[in-house]
């Protein structure tokens, strides 16, 4: 099968509920490892290209959405992915708890500030979706007001594409297996042990709840205007691989052109 096939495979169609259960977070599509270094190597050129382009052209954005428990890879993709891509229209924007200058607004908006402008890329590593994943399973808010966010937050996506901003989610789908087994190699690792906290220990108490979460935030927020794309993440490469292919296939959909020079450049002379 063909790798934009297989990515496909990924969407969360509207239409259709699913279940994260059912989806194995080790599924390669019989692609190997060995394969994904040349792909990752040429997706990378072609999203340079492509964001230069969109750059250019001044008519489009694009917002990645990356949502997924701790050590599910969300650091790692925007560090592969993103490799090689202009930092002068390229962002990335880390959602941690709310500052208390952010309580005082609704709670969109410490996001909406932060999406893209026309011609840049802007990545969420978490997102606006925290308040209906962690304020859910804590129970820092009653379940009237996020229960009700869903809906609000499918309307700001759409206000958000509306205004020609491409929005596209990624959830990075681990096991619980393979999540001790990265927490146990950033305990052995003296490189990543300043990112463990024992935060990260008591989330991982509550994966049946968050799962349940994630399932809701993929059943009511994935659209065709903000797809949600559950990614199998156990196998990093694999991941690295789909989210770039969805990256440079969606750009290219927009069918953008370079603008004309608003010079003559037959008659420019260089002595």
């Amino acid at each position: 099968m063909k790798l934009d096939e297989v990515c496909t495979e990924f969407i969360v169609r509207p239409s259709k509920k699913v279940e994260i259960l059912q989806l194995d977070p080790d599924y390669t599509s019989g692609f190997k490892e060995e394969e994904s270094k040349e792909i990752l190597d040429l997706e990378r050129k072609r999203l340079t290209q492509l964001q230069t382009l969109m750059y250019a052209e001044h008519q489009h954005s694009l917002l990645i959405v990356l949502q997924g428990v701790d050590t599910s890879g969300k650091d790692g993709t925007i560090s592969h992915v993103m490799n090689g891509v202009n930092p002068l229209s390229c962002k990335a924007y880390p959602f941690k708890v709310p500052t208390p200058e952010e309580l005082d607004h609704d709670f969109l908006w410490r996001i909406h500030k932060v999406t893209p402008a026309k011609g840049e890329i802007v990545i969420f590593n978490r997102s606006h979706y925290e308040d209906v994943l962690v304020a859910r399973v804590h129970n820092l808010v009653p379940e009237n007001i996020w229960n009700g966010r869903y809906e609000l937050i499918n309307s700001f996506e759409r206000l958000l594409s509306e205004g020609n901003t491409k929005i596209l989610k990624f959830f990075l789908n681990i096991s619980k297996d393979e999540q001790k087994k990265r927490f146990l190699e950033r305990i052995d690792d003296p490189m990543k042990n300043w990112k463990l906290s024992p935060n990260d220990f008591r989330e991982r108490e509550c994966w049946g709840a968050y799962m349940k979460a994630y399932e809701d935030v993929l059943n009511r927020c994935s659209t065709d205007y903000a797809p949600w794309y559950a990614v199998p993440s156990n196998k990093k490469w694999f991941r690295n691989v789909v989210i770039s292919r969805v990256i440079n296939d969606t750009l290219e959909s927009l069918d953008m052109k370079f603008p004309k020079s608003s010079m003559d450049l037959k008659s420019i002379k260089i002595d």
